[in-house]
């Protein structure tokens, strides 16, 4: 059996050895539903934010001080315009008052009320009104402005708007749109983003815990710490795939009841090399990125001792990825500029940056010289964490990290 036919066999080993290992247990259960757990959380946490906020809605009102001859015109513009908004952005109910003596006086008394929370209130003729607002008044401000317009256009014209019949025909692009190919950029990154944040943490651990029961100190003895290193990254790799697998046939069972507009929403999502290809080089860059990702935690993991120790860690590297994340999405929406070059070239954000590329450009070669980029910084990574772990902690036998160790010999 040839040297190369030995190391690829020996990783396989110890990558199906970690995959049964953490695959075969309660706990990957536990992981393996803890999206519904946490998707079932945030739906609560909304719905009860949504009802504190209904309930708060329902009290808060725009408010018109006018004649009663002027209130029913009012309410007639007031109806015809509120069709125009969605429902999230409807303004607050119209409640109009006839004036007393004083209506400024009565403007101001109006946000004193304790029955409704006034959002804003105008007072005086229609061709000048004068429009007081609170603190997150201001749009519905503009509402009232926008209403006194249209009534007072209505009663020029003798008491009503003239109705139109408008002809609407929809258009369906037969080219990828800038717009839908930034959106699908954005999707590509924050989806490379949102599953390597899930699942290569998990990576940090792997070694601490053998460590301290002495078994790497065997598995080193018998494979070269390479192959253990590399097999330790496919077997957890190979959790990861199996994660998204289970998710992603679940996803597409959902997609498939969603309603027409959400499924027209998810039709612009255009990508400029195609669909096909698109979730061909999503796969191969979210791959790349848990590679590459999980190899700099792996090592960085290695040094780690005890689980105080893998947990201060952990803070640096969600910054890590939250700063490649941060660099990738500015190139997606940055095609061709010096940002999008420097995060397409920088190891750790070029998985993100090129995915963001293949929906911003349908040129195929740059992913095929980016993939080869990404698979030597895996190799170099991976090489430099074994040889830091062989050096620093098996051949010292000392328990402590090298930046424990340097600090050490620095005293």
């Amino acid at each position: 059996m040839s040297r190369f036919r030995r190391t690829l066999r020996q990783t396989f080993t110890i990558a199906r050895r970690d995959f049964i290992a953490t695959v075969f247990t309660p706990i990957f259960l536990l992981f393996l539903f803890a999206p519904a757990i946490m998707g079932s959380l945030s739906v609560l946490g909304g719905i009860s934010a949504a009802s504190v906020g209904d309930g708060a809605q329902d009290k808060t009102r725009i408010i018109a001080i006018v004649l009663p001859a002027t209130s029913r015109p009012l309410d007639d513009a007031d109806a015809r315009l509120r069709d125009m908004f969605r429902d999230d952005e409807v303004p607050p109910k119209l409640t109009t008052v006839a004036p007393t003596t004083d209506p400024a006086a009565q403007a101001r008394a109006a946000f004193e009320t304790k029955d409704i929370d006034a959002a804003a209130v105008l007072y005086g003729p229609l061709d000048a009104p004068q429009i007081l607002y609170g603190p997150r008044g201001r749009r519905s401000a503009d509402y009232l402005g926008l209403l006194a317009q249209t009534t007072l256009a209505a009663q020029k014209l003798g008491g009503t708007l003239p109705a139109i019949a408008a002809t609407k025909t929809q258009i369906t692009r037969s080219t990828t749109s800038v717009g839908g190919q930034h959106q699908s950029a954005f999707f590509a990154v924050f989806g490379i983003f949102f599953l390597t944040l899930f699942l290569s943490g998990q990576v940090v651990g792997t070694m601490a815990e053998e460590r301290n029961n002495k078994v790497i100190e065997v598995l080193a003895a018998a494979v070269p710490l390479e192959s253990v290193f590399f097999g330790k990254l496919i077997g957890m790799f190979g959790v990861a795939v199996l994660f998204v697998a289970f998710w992603g046939t679940v996803v597409t069972q959902i997609t498939s009841l969603m309603p027409a507009a959400a499924a027209v929403a998810l039709g612009d999502l255009t990508p400029a090399v195609g669909a096909p290809m698109f979730a061909v080089l999503f796969a191969a860059y979210f791959s790349m990125a848990y590679l590459l990702l999980g190899s700099v935690f792996l090592g960085v993991g290695a040094q780690a001792t005890t689980m105080r120790e893998i947990q201060m860690l952990s803070l640096p590297i969600t910054i890590l990825q939250v700063a490649m994340f941060g660099l990738s999405s500015a190139a997606a929406s940055r095609p061709g500029s010096w940002i999008a070059t420097a995060a397409e070239l920088f190891p750790l954000s070029s998985p993100f940056a090129m995915a963001g590329r293949a929906a911003n450009s349908p040129e195929l070669w740059p992913h095929i010289a980016a993939l080869a980029w990404q698979a030597l910084w895996v190799t170099i990574f991976i090489t430099v964490g074994a040889r830091l772990f062989r050096r620093g902690v098996l051949q010292s036998g000392s328990a402590r990290p090298f930046w424990r160790r340097k600090a050490k010999a620095v005293a």
